[in-house]
C-alpha cells in the first residue's frame, strides 16, 4: 500500500485543487481588508499572475449621496400628492 507523504507548505503559499479552488492565507486577506462572503472579480495581470478585485455594490456606494438635496418635509409632501 502506498503511503501518502505530506509536504510541509511554506507560510503564505497555497495550491490550486483539482476543482480549481484556492484557499487564501488569512494574513493576506486581513492585510487586504477582505472578508468571507465578499464578491470578487479575478483579473489576469500577466502570465502566472491573477489579481482579485473587490466588487462594489452600487447601493452601498451611493446610499446617502443626496442627503440634504431636498428641504425637510418635501418628500413627504410629494407622497401625499400621490393618488
Amino acid at each position: 500500500m502506498e503511503r501518502e507523504v505530506k509536504v510541509r507548505r511554506r507560510r503564505g503559499t497555497t495550491r490550486i485543487s483539482s476543482k480549481n479552488q484556492v484557499t487564501l492565507p488569512t494574513d493576506a486577506l486581513d492585510r487586504a481588508g477582505v472578508r468571507a462572503g465578499e464578491r470578487m472579480r479575478a483579473e489576469v495581470r500577466a502570465p502566472g499572475e491573477i489579481t482579485l478585485v473587490r466588487l462594489t455594490d452600487p447601493i452601498d456606494e451611493f446610499a446617502g449621496a443626496l442627503t440634504g438635496a431636498y428641504p425637510d418635509g418635501y418628500l413627504d409632501q410629494l407622497r401625499r400628492e400621490w393618488p
